[in-house]
């Protein structure tokens, strides 16, 4: 970060005199009119006034400028000059998102998925050290973004992401492998998953406890996040006279997320609504931080050379001016 600062900034109080020097100077040029009045002098009438005689003014203006600059020359202004080193130790994230149709559920606001979305997207937002990544899964799984440092299309295509966008159903063991997948090479000092579901595995090739004992064969930690109210929760039902919300079971299979999180040193978490949703992420947030050196060097260069150079000129320039083209009229 580079500035201006001023060492002894007191000073500047005194340019709070300028302003009084130039209502002194105006009021005792209005009073400068003869107060004798000789006879036989009406044939000067019509001389005028020359316009030399109007810029005199301008040697007052320069003593101004010049007595500004010398007040701040005494507040000494500086050039500060800081630098940062700054050392990390990234942990690489892999995000694995439920989009079943479930996800559409409106225990949440405005929906599960939205809200997911919305609170995923703050976390990124607050580990600008970190590379991360996204997997979504339903029937099948696929990568929405791999491991990146650049957040900004992460984010953006974290908000593309739609229910539908490819076959139903809940397949958690296959979304936990694609995401091991995309991080079991990491050299990152911690690799992690996050996996949000808000049902039961249903579908797909892999068993989640197979999946997770995978990921604890390449040092993976993986956290689970349960999405559902207890009870029941409005879902969206297709209907003759269109789409409506009917209170329906939520079926969470928590004993296969513990399972998961477990085995691979992690943690499960239920979330209900979404304030909840946003403290799970927290927690999760402040259990996986990146390890941050900052050292920062300040260097403070003088700058009073360039002010000092510009008050002489001035002072130089009025001087000469008063001793010649303004000599008779001061």
């Amino acid at each position: 970060m580079t500035g201006i600062t001023y060492a002894e900034p007191l000073y500047l109080w005194l340019l709070l005199l300028v302003p009084g020097m130039m209502a002194f100077y105006v009021l005792r040029q209005q009073k400068t009119s003869a107060s004798l009045h000789m006879p036989g002098l009406d044939q000067f009438g019509n001389t005028g006034t020359t316009f030399r005689h109007y810029l005199r003014h301008i040697l007052f203006a320069l003593r101004m400028l010049a007595v500004a600059l010398l007040i701040i020359i005494l507040a000494r202004p500086q050039k500060t000059d800081r630098f940062q080193n700054v050392t990390t130790e990234g942990i690489d994230i892999m995000l694995a998102l439920d989009i079943s149709g479930s996800m559409l559920a409106r225990d949440f606001k405005p929906d599960r998925l939205e809200a997911s979305k919305n609170v995923a997207t703050e976390f990124i937002s607050g580990r600008p050290y970190d590379r991360l990544g996204l997997v979504v899964f339903s029937g099948e799984s696929f990568t929405q973004c791999p491991l990146t440092t650049d957040h900004a299309v992460l984010i953006n295509l974290m908000r593309e992401i739609q229910s539908g966008m490819i076959e139903d159903g809940t397949a958690i063991g296959n979304g936990l492998a694609t995401a091991i997948n995309r991080i079991r090479d990491s050299e990152a000092i911690s690799k992690v998953i996050i996996l949000l579901t808000d049902g039961v595995n249903n579908r797909g090739d892999i068993a989640p406890s197979t999946a997770a004992d995978i990921a604890k064969t390449y040092g993976i930690r993986v956290y689970t996040i349960g999405v559902g109210t207890m009870g029941t929760a409005p879902y969206p039902v297709q209907t003759p006279f269109g789409v409506q919300y009917q209170n329906m079971p939520v079926e969470i299979d928590e004993a296969i997320l513990k399972d998961i999180a477990t085995k691979t040193g992690g943690s499960y978490f239920r979330a209900t609504d979404n304030d909840k949703l946003v403290q799970v992420y927290g927690e999760i947030d402040k259990l996986e931080k990146s390890k941050i050196d900052v050292r920062q060097f300040t260097r403070k260069e003088e700058k009073f050379l360039l002010p000092a150079i510009f008050a002489f000129i001035l002072l130089a320039l009025e001087a000469l001016l008063r001793l010649t083209v303004y000599k008779n009229l001061t």
